[in-house]
């Protein structure tokens, strides 16, 4: 994007009614390019929602020491995934990337310094769900990175920094699954339709009832929440996205859950949208 475009795409920003915030259970790489009902949720709510004049994305896969912000022009497709067929690493995403809204992201955060990133580009946390939401990847895209040394409580507090972002059209995408457990995964029953462990669905059950009566304060202290949750979350990193999301909730703002299924024992695609 061209220098000038800061004060063309602002303008623009002003003139947009405030945008919803996401929380987007991504799952496996394969949803990418398999049909299935959440790929058919991806869709729906990118249907739902006014076109945004950006994307900001919250990650799982884009884990750093410090906070870096994607600045280049045109950020690469990353296929970070191992054992996939070859038309998944086929598949490029390219949305345009935005300097001009990376600076405004560094500038509007004043809890830490965040770094111009130029290395990233787009992982599979971000392309693989957006590209269903907006398939001619017209739409630019940077990407937030999450510090791996930081509390939940740091993390939530950062994201409210980004609030006035909503209101200049930008949509802001958390990306990870509230139930996450690779190793624990039932292979052999993926295809069972809403198949999850009992301490999956407790563990989720009680998060969901945590985020529809705004409770953020348990949500932020999940590791307090006892042991189904604690083996619903064995590492933060695909959890933490769920929390840039609720920071940035307003009192107005209605909670909506979709993509509400477990997948393979260990995993929930639970969704949520704020608006």
């Amino acid at each position: 994007m061209k220098l000038n475009d800061l004060n063309k795409i602002a303008g623009s920003f002003n003139s947009t009614a405030k945008m919803p915030v996401l929380f987007l259970g991504h799952g496996s790489p394969m949803n990418a390019i398999e049909e299935n009902e959440f790929v058919t949720g991806f869709r729906k709510v990118g249907t739902e929602i006014t076109k945004p004049n950006a994307i900001l994305c919250v990650s799982a896969h884009w884990e750093t020491r410090g906070t870096y912000v994607t600045a280049m022009p045109s950020p690469r497709t990353i296929h970070d995934f191992g054992g996939f067929p070859p038309d998944l690493f086929a598949v490029q995403y390219p949305a345009p990337g935005s300097p001009e809204l990376a600076e405004e992201t560094r500038r509007l955060i004043t809890q830490t310094n965040v770094e111009a990133d130029n290395k990233w580009g787009l992982d599979h946390g971000a392309w693989s769900v957006i590209k269903h939401m907006y398939p001619d990847a017209d739409v630019p895209v940077i990407q937030l990175s999450l510090d791996y040394r930081q509390s939940p409580q740091y993390h939530y507090d950062l994201a409210k920094q980004l609030a006035s972002l909503r209101q200049k059209g930008v949509l802001i995408i958390g990306s990870g699954n509230l139930v996450h457990n690779l190793r624990m995964v039932a292979w052999d029953k993926l295809n069972v339709s809403g198949f999850g462990y009992d301490w999956a669905i407790e563990a989720d059950t009680k998060m969901k009832k945590f985020i529809l009566d705004d409770n953020h304060d348990a949500l932020i202290n999940y590791g307090k929440l006892g042991d189904a949750v604690r083996l619903s979350i064995p590492t933060p990193e695909h959890y933490l996205p769920l929390l840039y999301t609720l920071a940035l909730k307003e009192k107005e703002d209605r909670v909506q859950l979709f993509n509400d299924k477990a997948v393979g024992g260990s995993l929930t695609m639970t969704s949520v949208k704020i608006a």
